[in-house]
This record gives structure tokens, sequence and C-alpha cells, in this order.
């Protein structure tokens, strides 16, 4: 729970620059989420080397918000990067050592760990699907920023995109490269079910005024203009079956029928009390739609 280094010298491998660079693109990952992306000969020596890292190196850290539940010590622990992490990137050239655009550290706790834990875990477990299929690329926030227009890349949050009745911050960004120039980009939507789906005032936060204020993005084009990208899908992930046909019907008191929402509901994450596993499935299978078919991201 806290470092207890005992004097040993780290010297950085490629892998571990290559655990530090995830961290830079994700705010946090378990233990087991790090080892799919790196793996190894023995989970155990991993395990081994992320303790290095943290007790004597100070290259990535434990965030202390994890250790507030009770089964905490049973499950696989949650790392973020640290400042000597940071710097270690910042050499390398990352232009982007904190994070998920608008999730960065700042140097402080995040206030929504478990919201901002299911956001870097459900894009995680994508990003790891599309790797292991063939002749398709995943397409991480930080390259879609990066390409953006000056409006967006030079933003205190690049996210944030200006809407009819306030402002939208998706909580996740990403695309997916099909081959012969084929792409589809995602807006990420991670449900907890702690929002109101509706409000009689929409100046509230509920999930009707995003879906107004999405509606609004792709009708007038917003995301190409902003994040320079060709096209947008919302992805909704919930914890569960009745609190998605929830969400659902929130989306038919607007239209009969749309194919720019996609809903999956999961009760692996969102719950700090158990530990997630990636989960290949919300790439493979089929996403529900209000009045359209199920759509399969993979294909």
């Amino acid at each position: 729970m806290s470092r207890a280094g005992v004097g040993k010298r780290i010297e950085l491998s490629p892998r571990d620059l290559e655990l530090l660079t995830l961290l830079g693109r994700y705010r946090y990952l378990r233990s087991n989420f790090l080892y799919a992306f790196l793996g190894g000969a023995s989970e155990k020596r991993f395990k081994e080397r992320l303790g290095h890292l943290y007790h004597d190196g100070g290259y990535i850290n434990r965030p202390s918000q994890q250790w507030e539940f009770a089964n905490c010590r049973y499950m696989p622990a949650v790392y973020e990067l640290d400042r000597a992490g940071e710097r270690v990137l910042r050499e390398y050239g990352s232009d982007n050592p904190g994070g998920l655009p608008g999730l960065g550290r700042s140097g402080k706790p995040s206030r929504q760990f478990a919201h901002t834990l299911m956001v870097s875990e459900i894009l995680a477990s994508i990003e790891l699907a599309v790797r292991a299929a063939p002749r398709l690329r995943f397409i991480s926030p930080q390259e879609v920023i990066a390409r953006a227009p000056d409006q967006a890349r030079k933003a205190g949050n690049p996210l944030e995109m200006s809407a009819s009745g306030g402002k939208l911050i998706p909580d996740g960004l990403f695309g997916i490269e099909y081959g012969s120039k084929a792409y589809r980009f995602f807006a990420l939507e991670a449900d907890r079910n702690t929002m109101p789906s509706t409000r009689s005032d929409l100046r509230q936060s509920s999930f009707l005024k995003k879906l107004v204020a999405y509606r609004t993005i792709v009708a007038e084009r917003l995301y190409k203009t902003h994040w320079g990208i060709p096209n947008l899908l919302v992805l909704t992930v919930t914890t569960s079956d009745a609190h998605m046909r929830s969400l659902m019907t929130t989306l038919e008191g607007l239209t009969a029928s749309s194919t720019m929402f996609l809903f999956k509901a999961t009760s692996q994450f969102g719950n700090v009390q158990a530990a997630a596993s990636p989960s290949p499935l919300l790439f493979t299978e089929p996403w529900q739609r209000v009045g359209r078919e199920p759509l399969c991201i993979a294909v």
C-alpha cells in the first residue's frame, strides 16, 4: 500500500518503456491488463517487476483509492504513471504522458476513480481485441487528437466540444482502421448507473442531455470540424441489461430508429469490489441499437 524500496537499481528495458507508454495512454490499468498487453514467460515475475518499478524506481504508482475496499489485497493492483515515468516518456518524445485526454494525472488523485478505471479498462479491452484481429489497427485517443485541427489539439481538454445546450465531453474517443483506408471512429460513454436517464431540466446532467448533444454533433458534422474525423458512432457501456434497456428507452423517446448509438451491458466493469479482466467480447460481440439490427464493430 506504500513504497518500501530496498535500493535496487532500476535499468529500464524496452518492455518497461512499453509499459510506461500504456500507462501514458490509459490513466489506470490493473496488473492483469498490463500483462495481457506485454506478456512474458511468467506472470509472477512480471508482477515482481511492477513492484520494482513502484518501490525503487518511482516510475509507476499504485493509486490510493483502490485500498479503500475490503477485498483490495485479493485483486490485481491498479497502476498509473508516476513522476519519474512521466519524465521518461517526455524524454522519449511523448507529448501526453499523463493519460487519456481529459483524464491526466495533474498531480492529483482522480475524484472519479471507479468511473475512470472503468473507461480505461473498456478501451484497453477493445485495443487488445483489435490487436489480436488480422489486418485491423487500433487508433488511440492520443493519435486521434494528434491529427485533429489546432482548436482541439491546443484546447485544455481536447475531448470537450460545444453543442446545443452546453458542452459535451465523451469519456473516450478512438478509432479502428479496417484496412484499405476504411475507418470507424467511436465516442465512448461508460455508465455505472449513477446518472439519471432523464431530468425535467436539460441544463442538469442526464443521459438524455448527452443524447441531444451527440445528435447535434452528428447532424452538424461537428466531429469533423473539431476532431478532424470522417464519422462518429457512440458506444454506451453500462452495468446491467435492465439499465441498458432503460437507456435505450430514453433514446426511443427521441427517435424510433438510430444507427449512431450502440449499447452493451456487462457487469464486470465499473464494480470496484471485483477486478475486471480484459474482455474481447466488447469488440467481437454485436452491440444493440434502437430500431435496428445489432452491429458488430469487428467487421
